[in-house]
């Protein structure tokens, strides 16, 4: 096991069908996208594990099919620390 390093870990979460984008603002910082086959990617970076799981309760609670989770490399290709973008809020 790897130990983390400084900074918020970067999550695309994946689910089944199309989510409107008046929720957006209920998913804080994290970007919606609407992708072929009918799923939506919620990406973006996620402060801690407790945060994690605050998403993925959102998803829960909205009644979402969840297809996948993963961890993923910066957006602009560096590493976590000095995020560049606005990191997920609860």
């Amino acid at each position: 096991m790897t130990a983390a390093g400084p900074g918020p870990s970067y999550y695309a979460v994946r689910v089944s069908g199309h989510l409107d984008q008046r929720w957006s603002a209920w998913f804080g910082g994290i970007s919606m996208e609407h992708e072929g086959k009918g799923t939506t990617l919620l990406s973006g970076a996620v402060p801690d594990q407790a945060a994690l799981h605050g998403l993925l309760a959102k998803v829960r609670d909205l009644g979402l099919v969840l297809i996948s989770v993963e961890a993923v490399d910066r957006p602009d290709g560096g590493t976590r620390a000095g995020a560049a973008v606005e990191p997920w809020k609860n």
